[in-house]
């Protein structure tokens, strides 16, 4: 019960400590848009139905891939599938979105991606022309990353039971080294950095819609990491403890992952993150903080606070990285919270959302 003395600000992280703990629980009875966007609605989805049916030890970590040993080689495994919409959209498609994602996903597993798959769902007629021009983007999404699409499929669906064209790609990498990275690895002292302006992916897919009446200069950042991370590695060392790229949900989700999962306090500093001004304008009129927009090609990366100088130097060396900074530091109070040090002075709680305002964005 709670103390007589106990401030009304206790009281609610209390409250919000008790509803974590409990257990992740479906409560609708059909999907919705929601289970797909990434927040709290995915988040339960995958605790209460998938991981409840096929926990392991590999999985339970629930990080962007797997980590494992074979034949005496430490790999990593990742799958993903793509259905964003528009197909086309300024900076990149689906293809180049396809092979950079996977790409991403095993590189912030601290692997070297080597070879990947690519699974093609397509609807009965889905211009060839433009599934051409699909596979030659990712076939130079694939050189850039120096990775192979080395197999694949193909499954064909009658017109309407489709959108055009669903991607699924799965990779493996090779992981050289002991280090071990994962949101559970955060301490207290640690900085917060991002690679990059924040938001402009999911920015650039919801213009591209044109639903809205809003023009803005803004591309997709869709890009692979793995040089851009390998340079951060490479400068930080062992100072590296966490890597993540912040694709659905945004940073916000990603910090609120690492949060929960280490114990920690993650505290940002809003003026601190960068935006571009066109993606901040874009927010603003939508109602939309940046911090829950997608990104495809910018990565979270948790460090050991004296390896920041020199992880933050790395990552602004290299093109990808031009526009990195440190956000933020983890705290030991209050654990499991992201808190916003806001431009006016102020301190609010960061929380993931149950859903996301920017469905079918990768």
């Amino acid at each position: 019960m709670t103390g007589i003395g106990t401030s009304r600000e206790e009281q609610v992280l209390e409250r919000i400590d008790r509803a974590r703990q409990r257990k992740a629980r479906v409560r609708e009875e059909h999907i919705t848009m929601a289970h797909g966007a990434g927040g709290k609605a995915t988040q339960t989805l995958i605790e209460a139905v998938f991981l409840d049916a096929f926990r392991n030890p590999l999985l339970e970590p629930l990080e962007d891939g797997a980590v494992f040993c074979a034949g005496g080689a430490r790999l990593a495994f990742t799958t993903d599938s793509y259905v964003v919409s528009p197909l086309f959209f300024p900076g990149g498609d689906i293809g180049d979105l396809a092979v950079n994602g996977t790409v991403n996903d095993l590189a912030v597993c601290g692997a070297r991606p080597l070879y990947l798959s690519a699974g093609f769902v397509l609807e009965e007629g889905f211009p060839v022309e433009d599934l051409r021009r699909i596979s030659a983007s990712m076939a130079r999404a694939a050189a850039a990353a120096e990775v192979s699409i080395v197999t694949g499929d193909t499954k064909v669906v009658q017109r309407g039971k489709a959108d055009g064209c669903y991607i699924t790609t799965a990779g493996v990498g090779l992981l050289e080294g002991d280090a071990r990275l994962g949101v559970a690895h955060a301490r207290p002292g640690d900085a917060v950095l991002v690679s990059g302006p924040v938001g402009e992916h999911g920015v650039t897919i919801m213009l591209a819609r044109g639903e809205l009446d809003i023009e803005a200069d803004v591309t997709s950042d869709t890009a692979p990491l793995n040089g851009l991370i390998a340079a951060l590695r490479a400068a930080a060392g062992e100072g590296v403890r966490c890597l993540r790229d912040a694709t659905r949900g945004g940073v916000a989700t990603i910090l609120n992952e690492i949060a929960r999962a280490s114990g920690v306090a993650v505290v940002v500093e809003e003026d601190a993150v960068p935006v571009r001004p066109a993606v901040r304008g874009a927010c603003e009129l939508l109602g939309i903080d940046p911090l829950y927009v997608a990104c495809e090609g910018r990565v979270v990366a948790v460090v050991d606070g004296d390896a920041a100088g020199s992880a933050l130097a790395a990552l602004r060396s290299h093109p990808l990285g031009e526009g990195a900074a440190v956000v933020g530091r983890v705290r030991d109070d209050p654990p499991g919270l992201v808190l916003l040090k806001t431009a006016f002075g102020g301190t609010r709680i960061v929380d993931m959302l149950v859903g996301d305002p920017l469905p079918r964005i990768c």
